[in-house]
């Protein structure tokens, strides 16, 4: 297929974030929309401060049989801008596992679209792109986001959801001992296990919900997305994978602990997770099974661990993250580079396969979009994508609300310090849901 013409404008903004708020309002009217926002947090491995991407020109959406082999001929043939998400089930595309459990939200297993309106927000400048030869649509969109007023009336409505735990307290601990028995018998050194969160015959708005849940953690990965009546609104600190030329970026989170309004108990608390032993241990198990999966497609000897458990900090918790990057040849084609590291590692376990099989069996829930992923591929074939982790997920048609946490369980948890630490990452969603 033939390079698509974009029109292409770029101009400064007086005002980023009342822009980035009336790009949202603006982009309500559209039933395919990704909105990416990194909270103005700048680092190394930053892009852009944030992304929108609204209505398809051209679509993927496919469960998971042979989903990635669907998602490399799409790419390679548009040679554009995608944007979706990957679900953590299809986990089944790339190994002989299944999904079983109940799903109450019944997102496609793939989804990506070719954006006919994009804006990219760099810094204090805004470049749009639109497909074809439409000035004269663009200035006129561009004329109607100007035009769009403050957001102050977002805050003021109270959601009030009573949210209900699909798996009480006795049975996470029952569960957490059954995943501590295979870990004592060798079967696996770590696993990624997690419950749900849920809210039925209820009704959110997901605007003013993804704003209140931003407003709170301020993420570096901060996720709106709709496709058509499902909505996924996301607070997410972790980035899954990043492509930039020929080097590949994976930023594994492991390690958490709560904030304090006091500065120096906050400090000492980010000084105990630093060195907290069983969490170092938790986060270097990872970056072992990065460290593998990127192997699958690296040049020889280009896996490097650029940052070790380096502690982050958010508005809600103290994170510790870890940089693995690697570099690939030109040929390597960038599906593959996802397709043979998915799922994350942080969302799984090692040995990955007998991790996700054990999990499988003890979770009462399909995971679906839940650490899974959202990004985008460039025309370039550079890519970068989150993880969909602190997250909440909305089936509009089914009145269905959910969120889900979990915790990695090694040889050293305990059950109840796993179960606290799940309330600690559910809080966020908690407040916005049930405030």
């Amino acid at each position: 297929m033939p390079y698509i013409l974009r029109t292409t404008q770029k101009f400064r903004i007086p005002n980023v974030e009342q822009y980035k708020q009336k790009l949202l309002f603006w982009a309500q009217q559209f039933n395919e929309v990704v909105w990416l926002d990194s909270n103005d947090y700048h680092n190394q491995y930053s892009s852009y401060n944030a992304v929108l991407a609204v209505e398809a020109f051209t679509c993927i959406q496919t469960d998971y049989h042979n989903a990635f082999e669907k998602l490399k001929e799409y790419q390679s043939c548009t040679k554009d801008w995608l944007f979706g998400y990957l679900t953590y089930d299809l986990k089944n595309a790339v190994e002989r596992l299944e999904s079983n459990n109940f799903d109450g939200l019944e997102f496609p297993d793939l989804f990506f679209f070719q954006p006919k309106k994009l804006f990219l927000i760099k810094d204090d400048e805004v470049e749009v792109q639109y497909l074809g030869m439409v000035d004269d649509e663009m200035e006129a969109d561009l004329k109607e986001i100007e035009s769009l007023g403050g957001t102050s009336e977002t805050h003021s409505t109270s959601n009030n959801i009573k949210v209900k735990l699909r798996m009480h307290k006795d049975e996470y601990f029952e569960k957490v001992n059954a995943v501590l028995d295979h870990i004592h018998r060798g079967d696996i050194y770590e696993a990624n296990f997690c419950q749900e969160f849920y809210a039925e015959d209820t009704q959110i708005n997901p605007l003013e919900t993804y704003f209140k849940l931003d407003a709170i953690s301020k993420p570096p990965f901060a996720t709106f997305l709709r496709l058509d009546d499902k909505y996924l609104l996301s607070a997410s600190p972790e980035r899954y994978i990043k492509k930039e030329g020929l080097k590949i970026t994976s930023q594994p989170i492991k390690g958490t602990a709560k904030r304090s309004r006091n500065p120096e108990e906050d400090l000492l608390l980010k000084e105990q997770l630093s060195k907290d032993e069983k969490e170092r241990s938790e986060n270097i198990m990872i970056v072992d099974l990065v460290r593998n999966d990127l192997a699958h497609t690296a040049t020889k000897g280009s896996v490097v661990v650029e940052e070790l458990c380096e502690v982050y900090t958010y508005p809600q918790v103290h994170q510790m993250v870890s940089t693995v990057t690697s570099q690939i040849e030109a040929s390597t084609n960038p599906v593959d580079v996802i397709a043979t590291t998915f799922p994350m590692g942080s969302m799984t376990g090692a040995p990955k396969i007998s991790a996700m099989q054990i999990i499988e069996a003890l979770e009462d829930t399909k995971r679906g979009l839940y650490s899974g992923a959202v990004g985008y591929f460039s025309p370039q074939g550079d890519f970068d994508f989150n993880v969909v982790i602190r997250s909440i997920l909305y089936n509009a048609e089914k009145r269905y609300v959910s969120y889900s946490v979990g915790g990695a369980i090694t040889a050293k948890s305990n059950p109840l310090n796993e179960y606290e630490e799940c309330l600690v990452k559910a809080k966020a969603m908690r407040e916005v849901l049930e405030n």
